[in-house]
């Protein structure tokens, strides 16, 4: 009989949540074409734009909003259509900020993954809100006091974050539904004023072409309304994880440094990540090894990498969603546990 699933890995993504499913099935009777004229057309931009104002509020943000398909779109937006020229990205930035990105100047971070040094513009310069890989939150605050007073523009991924912690004072900020219980494929660039973008033509108000995901907005929305009361028990599981993964002989990555309570990473010294994964998926666990984006590569994490993490390939994440339970957490610290008891007796 095979496992039970149990899944901790709402970093990858995480279940639509119900309030969602339900505003992305009205919004599915609102079949018409935003941009069409006639009345059931201004019935479904009426719509749109209700959902726009609302996930301002959501969010607090007085800017404006484009929406695109996701957090990697709205990162491409921003740094390919910026009005001034992109100039640093943090080195533990997501896979889709660093192709993107090309060559340009990368900022160091310290051994607990924090930006440090020189952050100035003139440019546009990208950092990470909360990383994805370890959970580690940026100081943005002063970080996007410093890239101003340079003269430059900040632009934070927050695909992690949105919906969990409040939005940094950035000047450009990407946000991707799939990660705070909203559904796949949908997503958005909150812009400080329209002067900071290029437009495009077509839809979005000439920002972005084709035709709005009206369904998916609605349903993005809905997930962002819903209550933030879970992270309280999410930080209080993590701290169970975190100790009896220390009581087992293995070391949470970063641990002194600011985290989300829902992301953790952990080394378990004399085994390889690929193997961990794969034991812990035969018992039903789901886990991962970085980023589900490049979680298939057999790269060295550069996250870790800019770290200098020991032991980078032992280092797996375990990511906390609003259905995680206690009993949850004590599976999973027996699987551990055993594995590296395994190890050691090997």
């Amino acid at each position: 009989m095979a496992p039970k699933p149990l899944y901790l890995d709402h970093a990858a993504t995480t279940p639509l949540l119900p309030a969602a499913r339900d505003a992305w099935l009205e919004g599915m009777a609102l079949w018409a074409n935003p941009s069409s004229p006639h009345a059931a057309g201004r019935a479904a931009r009426a719509a749109l734009e209700d959902a726009r104002e609302r996930l301002k509020a959501a969010l607090g943000w007085h800017g404006e909003v484009v929406v695109t398909s996701g957090a990697s779109e709205a990162l491409s937006m921003a740094m390919g259509r910026s009005t001034v020229p992109l100039c640093a990205v943090s080195a533990v930035e997501h896979d889709a900020v660093l192709r993107a990105g090309g060559a340009v100047r990368r900022l160091d971070v310290d051994r607990d993954g924090q930006v440090f040094g020189e952050v100035t513009g003139p440019g546009l310069v990208a950092i990470q809100h909360v990383n994805n890989e370890t959970g580690v939150i940026q100081p943005l605050g002063s970080l996007c006091a410093a890239i101003k007073q340079s003269g430059g523009r900040s632009l934070a991924d927050c695909a992690q974050s949105a919906g969990k912690l409040s939005l940094p004072d950035a000047d450009m900020i990407a946000i991707s539904a799939h990660k705070f219980g909203g559904p796949i494929g949908v997503g958005a660039l909150l812009v400080r004023d329209w002067s900071m973008l290029t437009p495009s033509g077509g839809q979005e108000r000439g920002y972005r072409g084709g035709t709005e995901n009206l369904p998916g907005v609605l349903a993005m929305v809905a997930a962002l309304e819903a209550d933030r009361d879970w992270l309280d028990q999410a930080a209080l599981l993590r701290r169970v994880l975190e100790e009896g993964i220390v009581a087992a002989g293995g070391t949470v990555i970063a641990a002194a440094a600011p985290r989300l309570a829902t992301i953790g990473a952990y080394r378990m010294p004399g085994v390889s990540s690929a193997v961990q994964l794969i034991r812990f998926d035969a018992q039903g666990i789901a886990i991962s090894a970085g980023s589900a984006c490049s979680s298939g590569s057999l790269k060295a994490s550069h996250v870790l990498t800019a770290m200098a993490v020991e032991g980078a390939g032992e280092v797996v994440r375990v990511s906390i969603g609003r259905e995680t339970t206690r009993a949850d957490i004590d599976r999973f610290l027996g699987a551990w546990s055993a594995m590296a008891q395994g190890r050691a007796a090997a």
